[in-house]
Formats: C-alpha cells, structure tokens, sequence
C-alpha cells in the first residue's frame, strides 16, 4: 500500500499550550513515517520530535492572515485525508464548497469535551455555531470518551467512535524515591474557572490544616482565590505554569485533586496517574482514566469529595497502592498504545477512500 498523505490541521510549534495542538503533535510525532506522510502548519519554531520527523512536511503561517493559505492547502493540497479539522474560517469557508470539491480528500473530526457547550461560560454563541458548521460537518467523527461520544449523540444525534486522549508515560513518571514531604501535599491543574472547582480545593485546605494544597493555573478566579487564600496558610496559588513545571509539580505532590464538574477526559487525570499519584475527581463526566475506589475515587458531590481526602491525607500506605494501581492502568493510554490506534484508522478510511475513488473511474 503507497504512504498516506495526512494533512493535519494543527500548528507544529515548540511550546503550544492549547491541548488540543498538543495532541495532534504527539499522534504525528509517532506516526510511522514510511506508512503516513504528513503535513501540519507552523508559525514558530517547529517541535523538535515533528521537525525531525522524516516525510514530515511543514507550511509556514503568517503572524495574521492565515486564513488564505489555509484554505488554500486545503484546496490544492495532496491530502487523502484532512485530520483534527479545526473551528475556524479556513474550515467554515472549505466546508461550504460543493461536496465534489470536498469529497477528494476524507476529513476526520475530533470532539473532545462534552457538547452542552454553555456549561462553559468562556464559550460564546458564536464559537459554538462555528464548531457547528465545521467540526461537526467532517465526514468523520471520534470522540475521546464514552461520555463525550453520549453527549454529541444526545445533543446534536451523530454518532462517532471512540479513541481515547493519550498521555506520555515515559515524561510523566513516578517519584516513589523521593524523600516523603513534612506535610501531605494536594495539587490541583487547571484553569481557575467555577466548573473546574478550584473553590473546592481551598474548602478542603480549611479543613485539613494538616496539609498543604497547592493550585497550578489562571483563569477568571483568580484575584478572587488569591484574596481567599489570605486567611490560608496551607495555600500556594502558582498561576500558569509551562509544561516541565508542571511535570515537576507532579512529582513533588503526595494526591492529585481534581473537583471539575464539566469535563470531556482531563489529560491532568492522566498525568497525575502516570506519576503515580492517586487522583480524586468527579464522577460527572464519568472518566475511564480513574478507578474508582482502587486508583483513586470518583466523587459524586463536592461534598463527597472531601469525605474522600481524609483517609488519603492519613494513609500514605493507601496513597502508594493506589498510585501504582493508576500507574499500571494508565499504561493502556500511552499515547503508543492510542497513536497504533490512529494508524489503524487512517488506514481504513484511506482504503475506503481509494476504492471509493475507483469506483467513480477518478485518480486514487
């Protein structure tokens, strides 16, 4: 079978902090090169794992106007299929070209939050209507969990298969040997916005004076946690961090928090496993990455939640077991393990697109 040509709508750059860019370069990143030739954007200094790659193929965007030279790769480009569609003009404006245009190459959507989008203040109306006209036109659809694949079933009644967020177990690992902390530390990672709860972890540094809880993000609350946080002397509020920073949070923590209501599949349950953490989360999303009562627990209320930090706090033998439970299980999210899947699928719907192609007597 000749190489398959992927275009991949995501930027290549060192540094991204938008999650969704973050995976599409891990999934590039392992792609066998001889079967898969790839294409993505770049508007800085490439990652090194994608400029290294071999039969990698990088377009240079401009700081503004990027639209144009988008659409045009999308047009003109040799893509058999066009992969991790974005929301954006580029998109809307390929997707309102007759279906014979856009039929030469297959499009491959990924969903990966949950879709009663106004649960999420910070998205408008009109970023919900242009995913609508976009992402949710591809001619294909995945979703990165049993929840979210529910919930774009429920709300908008397309169906899509499943492949689950991944996580680098070999960056994010264990810190077992480490001396242990004077005081039992707690780490939250998220952006500090109402659904994601950060207002629960400092509920649960008044009431456990014992231990230390520390918030790794920026978001709207932050002024508000920050003036909080004053009568506290077990808090330290971190704002943003960079990806090794937070890698290095990780290591240095005992239990990972995690009180987000609204969620698709947290790739920071991920990690936190990976490290060997134990992780405490709610069960509103339903995540697959947490097992509840054996690498961790699922919370039903914030309530709940904080009932389940007690014995955590004062068990560090129950801490352990459930860490290297987590560890064990996250294996099957390796991003190997997730990206032979990918490979898997571009394969099927190269082959579908291909004989599709004979059929109609065009050039496959």
């Amino acid at each position: 079978m000749k190489p398959i040509d992927i275009l991949v709508d995501s930027l290549a750059d060192e540094g991204l902090t938008n999650a969704q860019m973050i995976n599409a370069r891990e999934i590039v990143s392992r792609l066998n090169p001889d079967r898969f030739h790839v294409t993505m954007f770049v508007s800085g200094r490439p990652a090194p794992q994608i400029s290294a790659r071999p039969n990698t193929r990088l377009i240079g965007l401009p700081s503004r106007l990027r639209t144009l030279p988008i659409l045009s790769r999308f047009l003109f480009g040799p893509q058999e299929i066009l992969f991790y569609l974005k929301a954006s003009p580029a998109s809307r404006w390929y997707l309102k070209l007759p279906s014979a245009r856009r039929n030469r190459c297959t499009i491959v959507g990924t969903i990966e939050s949950q879709s009663d989008l106004e649960q999420d203040a910070t998205v408008t109306p009109g970023a919900k209507r242009l995913m609508e006209e976009t992402i949710l036109r591809c001619n294909y659809l995945f979703s990165n969990s049993a929840k979210v694949q529910s919930s774009l079933q429920s709300h908008y009644g397309l169906p899509s298969e499943i492949v689950p967020t991944g996580v680098d177990i070999t960056e994010f690992t264990p810190n077992w040997n480490r001396p242990p902390n004077p005081r039992v530390r707690i780490l939250f990672v998220g952006a500090l916005r109402t659904f994601k709860g950060p207002q629960v972890v400092l509920q649960a540094a008044q009431r456990f004076p014992q231990a230390d809880f520390v918030l790794v993000g920026g978001g709207v609350m932050a002024e508000e946690l920050r003036q909080r946080s004053k009568v506290l002397s077990n808090v330290e509020l971190r704002g943003p961090l960079g990806r090794t920073a937070v890698r290095e949070e990780f290591a240095r923590a005992d239990i990972f928090m995690f009180p987000s209501r609204w969620e698709g599949s947290p790739r920071v349950l991920m990690e936190a496993a990976a490290c060997g953490l134990p992780v405490i989360a709610r069960r509103d999303y339903e995540p697959e990455t947490v097992l509840d009562g054996m690498s961790g627990f699922l919370a039903g209320s914030d309530a709940e939640m904080l009932m389940q930090l007690a014995p955590l706090i004062d068990d560090a033998n129950l801490r352990r077991r459930m860490g290297e439970c987590g560890r064990a299980h996250i294996a099957r999210f390796s991003w190997d393990v997730i990206t032979r899947q990918w490979e898997s699928i571009f394969t099927r719907l190269a082959l579908q697109h291909r004989n599709s192609a004979r059929r109609n007597g065009a050039p496959s």
